[in-house]
């Protein structure tokens, strides 16, 4: 990909943002845990996401794709597949199936490409094996191809050392299968999961980070949901908005859940101009938030990283842009995502004339004026992503921008629609 820099302001209104990533992935497994059918709109047609529906068929469900409205028959009982389940790029996916297929009665293969089958599965596997799972792979067990043997799993209280939905999701969904469960972690990580759960029937109290779950006693109710658009894709183009003068940008009906916004209150404190519309709320609040620019100023970001994790790079692009040195600390786990976005980001800032340094747990970036480099994304989506918005100021290559594909397939039709030159 090759991005030329502009020299306009973005003025825009931008509404057919990728479809929330994560609800997406959730609403095709959830739907398993029914015994009707349930209806999904505004699901993501990405690479990963689409993966997981394939997944769900191969798994016994009938997927009745009608354009506008996805309907998800679900089988009478999870079958044994007679073929690998690919996941693709999507830690999410196998790390959620892993905790559902744990407590089936079966044996299931889960695979992904060459990135994520390098991605540590041993953090949601040992706690599982702990109560009875039987759970294997490579290097250990720790990556996948994973093999799983499924077993109903004993009742269990688990204290998370990570603030991570995926591992969180992975275990209720096995108690849930098995005898319940007692799961707690030391920062609240995303919480769709429980919401979602809640809302269809499931027998789940919530204590701020505690949670009590327990196993179903019959099929839970079926989704009947409108998936948002994730904030997470929509950042980029905040971000975007924050780093070129006299840019306005309102992005439309986005989830404006807590746990998912937090990278935007940092370009507040930044100094952008960041408002919040709420207009809907059902499983979710939704609505659209509107992004001005104004000169950023540099910031130290400690807290509620599990709420930012995936818009880091994009962040240190807005540090890349601002007037003094910017921190980010405790984000460890930036090491073990689609790559080590730690280690790549400094190494691309660094390419493009950027002041910037690794820590163990973060990086910490000087703003100044970037130049064109041509940067190796690792095949990691939000890599490429965050470098071809700092190309606008610059120019910028972008290579294995093919990996966008896995999460927002029309990123670069938005791209040129807000007036920018790219080429594939």
């Amino acid at each position: 990909m090759k991005i030329k820099a502009i020299n306009e302001p973005i003025k825009a209104e931008i509404s057919n943002i990728a479809s929330d990533k994560s609800i997406s992935h959730r609403s095709a497994i959830f739907s398993l845990l029914s015994d009707k059918p349930s209806r999904v709109r505004n699901y993501l047609r990405a690479e990963d996401t689409l993966n997981t529906l394939k997944i769900v068929q191969n798994l016994g469900a009938d997927v009745i794709d009608n354009g506008d409205e996805i309907l998800i028959v679900p089988p009478n009982k999870i079958t044994e597949p007679k073929v690998v389940l690919e996941c693709g790029n999507s830690g999410t996916a196998m790390r959620i199936f892993m905790g559902l297929l744990a407590a089936q009665d079966g044996f299931f293969v889960l695979s992904g490409d060459e990135y994520l089958n390098k991605r540590p599965m041993a953090r949601v596997a040992k706690p599982l094996i702990k109560v009875g799972a039987k759970i294997d792979g490579t290097s250990k067990g720790d990556k996948a191809p994973l093999c799983i043997r499924g077993a109903k799993l004993k009742y269990f209280s688990y204290q998370s050392p990570i603030a991570s939905a995926q591992i969180k999701t992975a275990l209720l969904l096995a108690a849930l299968y098995s005898n319940g469960c007692e799961y707690s972690e030391n920062e609240l990580s995303r919480d769709h999961t429980e919401r979602m759960l809640g809302g269809m029937g499931a027998d789940i109290k919530i204590d701020n980070l505690n949670i009590k779950l327990n196993p179903m006693t019959k099929p839970l109710n079926p989704l009947n949901i409108d998936v948002p658009n994730d904030p997470s894709s929509a950042f980029f183009y905040a971000v975007a908005a924050t780093i070129i003068p006299g840019s306005h940008i309102v992005l439309k009906n986005i989830l404006l859940n807590k746990t998912r916004i937090e990278a935007y209150n940092v370009l507040a404190k930044m100094g952008a101009i960041v408002k919040f519309h709420k207009n809907s709320e059902k499983y979710e609040d939704i609505g659209d938030i509107e992004i001005a620019y104004s000169p950023l100023k540099a910031v130290e970001v400690s807290e509620n990283i599990s709420w930012l994790i995936d818009e880091a790079p994009a962040l240190a692009i807005a540090f890349a842009s601002a007037n003094g040195t910017s921190k980010l600390i405790n984000a460890k786990e930036l090491r073990v995502k689609e790559c080590d976005r730690i280690a790549v980001t400094v190494a691309g800032l660094k390419k493009c004339g950027i002041e910037a340094k690794e820590l163990e747990d973060g990086f910490v970036i000087t703003g100044g004026n970037p130049t064109s480099a041509i940067i190796d994304s690792h095949g990691d989506h939000r890599i490429a992503m965050s470098f071809a918005v700092l190309g606008l100021r610059c120019g910028m290559i972008v290579e294995k921008s093919e990996f966008i594909a896995t999460s927002f397939p029309n990123f670069t039709q938005i791209l040129r629609k807000i007036g920018v030159s790219v080429e594939d």
